[in-house]
């Protein structure tokens, strides 16, 4: 039946290559693409010997097929989309883009950008490195006549989806870069072009010192000249953050200045104007520039990836002195306190200013110990001022990284200490208008217990009063506030038996904690955060099992707790199921959305079963 098969796959293929745009004037080429797919896995699936003869039939239908695809991708010709209206060019643009018709046989822009594009998903889906066209097609590129932005545009994103390709080859790369510098100044190819840079330098950036001047040159033009929109100017810096980390330290410092300076000198001006709308905007743009190009500026991996399983052109020269990050740092911080100290009230600028500490101390590590002290003390000053949720953030993070260095504990723990009362108090005058500062604080606290848990011994700091801020953030309506109150709890309890305070607070006052978990399972809290809830119910019955036998007792003999729609039996069954499980925490919480249902009247219902 070989012909009448073949027939019926020749109908599919005339549908595929249907005449018109899609979806401008058909729609139902696309309904084919599913065919296609399942009769080459078919095919593939077989054994060597069937798969040989299928082969034998099915090759010459999938090049046909390719032929028949790329035409279909093919832009219109230009009259033909100028006659379309706006919104079946949305149409267009929306469903698939590219993939239109062109009824003209000759080599036109559109067939070459098809033909690109083409290349270009296959990059983006294939290790192409031994592919051996793509050494014609980059050879290719530079030849094309490029009249076109539409054109433009896919040139870059191909170019950017053999980045990985280049580098394994970056004799190639001399052909194609001027192509990206030169787009760099187009306004209309700003996103492709951006991002085809930072793909090369992110994968090749070994092989790039050689272009790294120009390179520099051309992003700082563009940068004045403010081509890009704001995302593309932060991918920019990011690109440039992976150039510079393979060059040697007095070359990065020599090129973050020229890069820098003119930004530091506008943020000076800046800084000296009285706070409003625009200077707040251009404030918060450049420090954005500073963490975009720090989140990438890392030298530390350059020690990494030149070891022994590096390529030895590749490797990096060894490092000596300060990290270049901390010494811009430590250059700008006084002028960072100055423009802080005027945009205190501000959130958006003091997240900006803590983005830029948090991008350089979550790259650098352990590199940037020689700004501990000093962005420590002015932590501490900007939240006892005006308290926000990013400088807790930043907190954490420093407590992540450096708590358990002794040389860097004193100021580590005097900040954790300082951010623990101010948050105390303002849990007395009323955390409701605070959901972001509690959720941070909570996580702080987790953060704190896990990594240096020594911090919870101090004289300082009143663990009974952290305790009961937990007790209240558990019955915040925000979910991420509830699930860091959570996360808070299942670190503080295996601490009852090593740490007397949280030993001591845990005997005293756990079983109002075992009331408030209750109570969110009994229906006060989200069903979804259930598993988070069991968790704590879990963490209980691990480490204080006496207690909690004693307590779950008494808290479910009182009526109608946590719910009046269970019976005292199916209380019963609750706590010997929960006290039975000391080591299945899935059991746990399979019991607890259980239980929860029956307290929510919801058992069996449908509406359950979907959920």
């Amino acid at each position: 039946h070989w012909q009448s098969f073949l027939a019926l796959v020749n109908m599919i293929m005339f549908c595929t290559g249907i005449p018109g745009h899609y979806p401008v004037n058909e729609t139902t080429s696309s309904l084919t693409l599913t065919f296609w797919y399942t009769l080459q896995d078919d095919i593939m699936s077989f054994e060597a010997e069937k798969q040989a003869v299928y082969l034998q039939v099915y090759r010459p239908v999938y090049f046909q097929l390719v032929d028949v695809l790329l035409h279909k991708a093919q832009f219109p010709t230009d009259e033909e989309y100028a006659s379309w209206s706006s919104d079946e060019k949305d149409n267009l643009y929306d469903k698939l883009g590219r993939l239109l018709t062109n009824t003209e046989q000759t080599t036109t822009w559109q067939h070459t950008e098809a033909l690109l594009y083409g290349f270009q998903s296959i990059a983006e889906t294939i290790d192409v490195n031994y592919s051996d066209v793509i050494p014609g097609l980059i050879g290719l590129i530079p030849r094309i006549n490029i009249n076109n932005i539409q054109l433009a545009d896919t040139v870059m994103f191909t170019i950017g989806a053999l980045a990985e390709w280049l580098a394994d080859h970056p004799v190639m790369l001399s052909s194609v870069l001027p192509l990206v510098l030169q787009a760099l100044g187009n306004p209309d190819l700003s996103v492709s072009s951006v991002s085809t840079l930072k793909k090369i330098c992110r994968e090749c950036k070994y092989d790039l010192p050689p272009y790294a001047t120009n390179i520099v040159a051309v992003s700082q033009e563009v940068l004045i000249k403010q081509i890009h929109k704001t995302s593309q100017c932060m991918w920019l810096m990011q690109a440039l953050g992976f150039l510079l980390s393979a060059l040697p330290v007095e070359e990065i410092l020599r090129n973050l200045h020229s890069l820098i300076t003119p930004y530091i000198q506008q943020l000076e001006k800046l800084s000296e104007e009285t706070p409003n709308p625009s200077n707040k905007l251009a404030i918060i743009h450049i420090l954005g520039l500073l963490s975009n190009l720090f989140t990438t500026l890392d030298i530390t991996k350059q020690e990494e990836e030149s070891g022994e399983n590096a390529p030895p052109i590749k490797s990096a020269p060894p490092q000596t002195g300060p990290n270049p990050v901390v010494v811009v740092l430590q250059q700008v911080f006084a002028l960072i306190q100055t423009v802080l100290s005027k945009w205190l009230n501000d959130s958006q600028v003091v997240e900006a200013v803590c983005a830029i500490f948090e991008k350089s101390v979550k790259t650098l590590l352990h590199d940037f110990a020689p700004m501990v002290s000093q962005l420590s003390e002015m932590l501490g000053q900007m939240y006892s001022t005006i308290p926000q949720a990013s400088a807790l953030d930043l907190t954490r993070q420093m407590v992540h990284i450096f708590a358990s260095e002794t040389n860097h504990f004193p100021p580590i723990k005097a900040l954790f200490e300082l951010v623990t009362s101010v948050t105390l108090t303002i849990f007395q005058q009323g955390p409701r208008d605070h959901p972001d500062i509690v959720d941070s604080f909570m996580q702080l606290q987790a953060q704190a217990l896990k990594r240096k848990p020594d911090l919870f011994l101090s004289e300082s700091l009143d663990v009974k009063a952290v305790f009961h801020c937990g007790l209240l953030s558990l019955k915040f309506p925000e979910a991420p506030t509830v699930k860091s109150t959570c996360f808070f709890f299942t670190e503080l309890i295996p601490h009852c038996a090593d740490i007397p305070p949280v030993g001591q607070v845990v005997q005293e006052d756990g079983k109002l904690l075992l009331l408030a978990v209750l109570e969110a399972i009994g229906g006060q809290s989200s069903r979804s955060l259930m598993d988070q809830f069991a968790e704590v119910l879990f963490c209980l019955n691990k480490h204080c099992f006496a207690l909690l036998t004693v307590w779950l007792k008494e808290a479910l003999r009182s009526p109608g707790f946590p719910s009046s729609r269970v019976s005292d039996d199916q209380k019963d069954t609750f706590s010997q199921q929960v006290l039975r499980e000391r080591v299945n925490k899935r059991r746990v919480k399979d019991i607890v959305k259980e239980f929860t249902l029956v307290c929510r009247g919801l058992h069996g219902t449908e509406y359950a079963a979907d959920y």
